[in-house]
Order: C-alpha cells, then structure tokens, then sequence
C-alpha cells in the first residue's frame, strides 16, 4: 500500500520550515505540496528544497521525492488539493494543512484500517478531537466531537487538513467541491457524498498528529470566517439532503430563522446566488445515493 502526502500552502514559508521535516521522515512514498499562489517566500523555498532534493538550512536530507505544483494564482483550498491529489501516485492521498505535525509512525495504523475496502476515509487522531458525531436538529446540520475511544470509529466526516483518502474512490466522486471556495465544509461534504454511496468515514486515534491551527483560516477576521461556514452549511443542505421530510423540516426552520434574526439573511442570500449551481449537483446526488438521509444520521445518535 503506497501513501502520498498532499500538502496545500499559502504564504505559509516559516510554517513549512517548521514542519515539513517532521512530514519528511514519515516514510510516505511521496510528498506534494501544492503552492496556491504564495506571495510570501514559499515558492523560493520550495524550489530550492525540490532542485536540490535536500536543505541544509533544515538540516533535512530525505529519501521521499518532493513534488511541488506551483499555482499561478489563488484558487482557493479545494482547488489546490484536487490537483495535488490528481497528481499523486499513491492508492492513499493522506492530506495535511501547512501547520499540522505528523508523529513518524502516523501511517502504520492506516495500513490496517485501509484494509476494509469499504472504507474511503480516515480522520487521524489529533488529541484534542475525535470523530465527529453528526446530528440533524431543527432542520439544520450541527455537528459536535464524540465521546473518545482507544479503537477506531465511525465518524460523520474525516479532516481536509488531517485525513487519509483512498484516490479510487475520491475520483469517483470527483473529489472536494469547489462550490464552497475559499473554504470550510468541503471535507464534510465528500465524506457525507461518500456514506451516501455506501461507503465508510472512520477516525483512527492512533495515528497521531499535531494540529496547532496557524495556518491559513486563522488569517482571517472571525466574523467572516463564521459567514462563509454558515453559508456553506446551507449550500451543503441543499445539495446533499434528498429526504423529502428532511427537506420540508429544513424549509421551515429556515423561514423561522430568518424572520426572527435578520442577520442570517446576510449568508441565506450569499447562499441563494449559488443555487442554480447546487441544484445540478442535486440532482447528482438523487440518481447516486445508495444510502438514505435518515440511516446515516442515526449512526450517530
């Protein structure tokens, strides 16, 4: 079983300098960092590392090839990862944002949950989360960490910046959807597309990683980074939900939500310029579901 680690970066040079030694040293088959459009020092960094295979100023000599995809401009998370998940050779593309920090062993245990052909997707185990246990409240999506385990467990959806995929089946389904640039839900929805078409989302605790959460979101200001999740989060509603009393549950509670808080007009309009995109990949999503709505929730009751 071959890994490829995909690393998507933007303006992140001293992040990578902390961090990708410790990525190095894995034992991956591949490393690809996907540069968006940097405008700091990454992209001579990168180059330098990938012409000459080895930094010295890292102290860093590696065996695993270092690919890296330069884009000519901004694209935005899902963007980048398509492409360096396209351009990785691994039956495994194991996914980590510029800030998060492998421990050496951290595939061992993945060797073992790939096993499972069913199995699409692993969260690895970062030691403050757990799996994510999904709920459907009041017509709306929430989602919240569930009680720690020592063995692995099914989770609603696995981390787009700390998370194994297997390449066939995220070709399949055509990998992480751009509709929810710049990001935020895009991890949940492929893993939600997944379940749908009968396949499993697990979180393994013991493939450990350290997430410090510097990276790219956190340059952001908080009030914009909470209106496009909530925007996303009804993009992901009317894209992904066909139950029909979902659907009538979650019309209701909408009217009602933007009655009583005029401020949720603000994402809901957002929201509403993107349908006649949603509504295609809806009906996607009609002809390929195997698994109904209702039976993927309450695996997480």
């Amino acid at each position: 079983m071959k890994f490829s680690i995909v690393i998507p970066n933007w303006n992140g040079e001293e992040l990578l300098k902390k961090n990708l030694p410790a990525v190095l040293k894995t034992g991956a088959d591949e490393v690809i960092v996907v540069d968006d459009g940097s405008t700091d020092g990454s992209g001579e960094f990168l180059r330098d590392i990938e012409k000459n295979k080895k930094s010295k100023s890292l102290n860093l000599y590696s065996s695993i090839p270092l690919k890296v995809i330069f884009n000519k401009k901004n694209l935005g998370f899902a963007a980048s990862v398509n492409k360096g998940v396209k351009a990785a050779k691994g039956e495994i593309v194991v996914l980590l944002n510029n800030d998060v920090v492998p421990e050496e062993k951290f595939l061992k245990p993945l060797e073992e949950d790939f096993k499972d052909p069913k199995v699409f997707a692993v969260s690895l185990g970062e030691p403050q989360w757990s799996w994510a246990k999904g709920k459907w409240i009041r017509g709306f999506i929430e989602h919240e960490p569930g009680e720690k385990t020592k063995a692995p467990h099914i989770s609603f959806w696995a981390s787009g910046g700390s998370g194994a995929f297997r390449k066939e089946i995220w070709e399949k389904l055509g990998g992480m959807d751009e509709l929810y640039h710049p990001f935020y839900w895009e991890d949940v929805d492929l893993s939600y597309r997944a379940w749908k078409r009968g396949y499993k989302v697990i979180w393994d605790p013991r493939s450990v990683v350290y997430h410090k959460h510097e990276g790219t979101i956190s340059r952001f200001s908080k009030k914009y980074v909470n209106l496009i999740a909530e925007r996303n989060r009804l993009l992901f509603i009317w894209k992904n939900i066909t139950s029909p009393k979902m659907i009538l549950e979650h019309k209701f509670w909408l009217i009602k939500k933007l009655l009583i808080n005029p401020g949720y007009w603000q994402p809901f309009l957002m929201a509403l310029v993107k349908f006649p995109f949603v509504l295609k990949k809806k009906l996607k999503e009609y002809r390929e579901e195997k698994v109904k709505d209702e039976i993927i929730f309450s695996q997480f009751d």
